[in-house]
């Protein structure tokens, strides 16, 4: 199993990052979370964590920028005609997707994600029906 195949950069990248796991159940199976212990020591967090960093609110759409931007973006290029009939197909279309995302795109969900932690800020991690 190697969860980050896709992501081949890591290896290469500075460590100044934070790896953020979904809370979707198949994501939570006990050898993925052991392969980021070993890949990521202390450099990532998701849901039902102990560690400080990892008291985000559960399943908070609104504060995960892959949730509030990243898929909708994605899936208007995996989810068109003709749908794929194998696996590899939506993998290629995510992986020519993901490779359309500009530094300006980047730059605006960094605003918006910001936008969206003063609103939590100042509601004090109250829900908010619109942001």
């Amino acid at each position: 199993m190697d969860p980050l195949r896709l992501f081949p950069q890591l290896a290469n990248d500075s460590r100044d990052f934070v790896f953020q796991q979904d809370g979707a159940p198949p994501h939570w199976n006990i050898r993925v979370r052991r392969y980021l212990n070993d890949e990521l020591p202390h450099r990532w967090f998701g849901m039902r964590m102990t560690s400080l960093c990892s008291l985000d609110p559960p399943r908070s759409p609104d504060l995960t920028p892959c949730d509030f931007l990243l898929w909708g973006y994605i899936k208007d290029f995996v989810y068109v005609p003709p749908l794929p009939k194998t696996l590899e197909k939506p993998r290629e279309r995510i992986h020519v997707a993901s490779m359309t995302i500009g530094r300006m795109t980047l730059q605006n969900v960094w605003r918006k994600f910001d936008c969206h932690l003063d609103a939590y800020r100042v509601t004090q991690g109250a829900y908010i029906e619109h942001l």
